[in-house]
């Protein structure tokens, strides 16, 4: 990008129509006077007379040359560098058999919870791209679907390969869940680490308590937000039977909500409850705003300066026009 440093100068490039203005203006009444004009007429046509008749243009590229560079045209070279101090953060998602609830509705549509979970967690990896996510699945006991990585491409692939547990991993170990989030970010130096749990039930099996884990994860200095999901009370849950027919069967859920809050309360973070797909998008854009990352910005600009690409040429058609005048196209008097 090319600036003008002193662009009041440009100003002076309006006077030079006013000096052409001026050389065309009529001349002083002649010195001599002649009966015949054949003479001149003959050496007009020579191509030396010709070609002197422009000299004057040189003294006027000059001045607008010179102009130009009084007015300190500049080349801005500027380069900005944004480091990020991203949040380490592990998802850990329940996907034990009742997550196949149909409770949730897309456009009047019934969607099983996991299915509308794996859309609403791709969109809060979407947006944040500077910050390392895990994620952590868990029924019976917990797997690791992904570690803790930027490569959030790889990471949306892994999230839609998981799926509910099968009957014999059926369970909810909410407390071995977070223990295992926590464990990832044991070792990490971020600034800020946080666990998002996001499930529909009961810790009912595991070997550690979800409020054991939760001190744990506090002297640990991470952050765990909960989210409870599901209607309360009755459900539509598809089952199978000997045949491989899929039936909707009306079963009780339930979420221990005040377990999640203590959770949550312990480490300092936040318990939501969604019980639709609306407001499940909401707590992880609520979630979202309040974990942000840090960024610093850095600005190095260089001014080129341009000013000789100006007053170079002019002083070469002031010299080369002076010359031409006093030399090959020199006027007598």
């Amino acid at each position: 990008m090319i600036q003008f440093l002193q662009p009041e100068w440009l100003w002076l490039l309006a006077l030079l129509p006013l000096v052409l203005l001026l050389r065309g203006r009529r001349g002083p009444v002649a010195a001599i006077e002649f009966s015949d004009v054949g003479l001149a007429r003959e050496v007009a046509r020579k191509s030396r007379s010709r070609i002197g008749s422009w000299l004057w243009l040189f003294p006027v590229l000059a001045g607008a040359l010179m102009i130009v560079g009084l007015a300190r045209p500049q080349r801005a070279h500027s380069r900005t560098e944004v480091t990020a101090n991203g949040i380490d953060i592990m998802l850990a998602l329940d996907v034990s058999g009742s997550m196949q609830a149909l409770d949730f509705l897309v456009d009047g549509q019934r969607v099983n919870r996991i299915e509308v979970v794996k859309s609403v967690v791709s969109r809060f990896i979407e947006e944040r791209p500077s910050d390392r996510i895990g994620l952590i699945a868990f029924a019976a006991a917990p797997y690791l679907v992904s570690p803790l990585t930027l490569d959030h491409d790889w990471l949306q692939q892994n999230l839609e390969r998981v799926s509910t547990a099968a009957a014999n991993d059926d369970g909810t170990a909410i407390g071995s869940a977070i223990a295992a989030s926590v464990n990832r970010l044991r070792t990490t130096n971020a600034k800020s680490k946080i666990v998002v749990l996001l499930t529909d039930g009961m810790n009912n099996t595991g070997k550690i308590s979800p409020i054991a884990a939760a001190e744990a994860a506090k002297a640990m200095g991470v952050k765990i937000y909960t989210i409870g999901v599901g209607v309360r009370g009755m459900a539509p849950i598809p089952v199978r039977d000997q045949a491989g027919h899929v039936h909707l069967i009306m079963d009780k859920v339930d979420v221990d909500e005040q377990t999640l809050q203590t959770v949550a309360s312990t480490t300092g973070g936040t318990f939501y409850r969604a019980t639709d797909t609306d407001s499940l998008g909401k707590i992880y854009e609520q979630i979202n705003r309040l974990e942000t990352t840090a960024r610093t910005v850095q600005k190095f600009e260089h001014q080129e300066e341009l000013y000789s690409w100006a007053l170079i040429p002019s002083a070469a058609f002031f010299g080369f026009g002076l010359l031409l005048q006093n030399t090959r196209f020199r006027r007598l008097p």
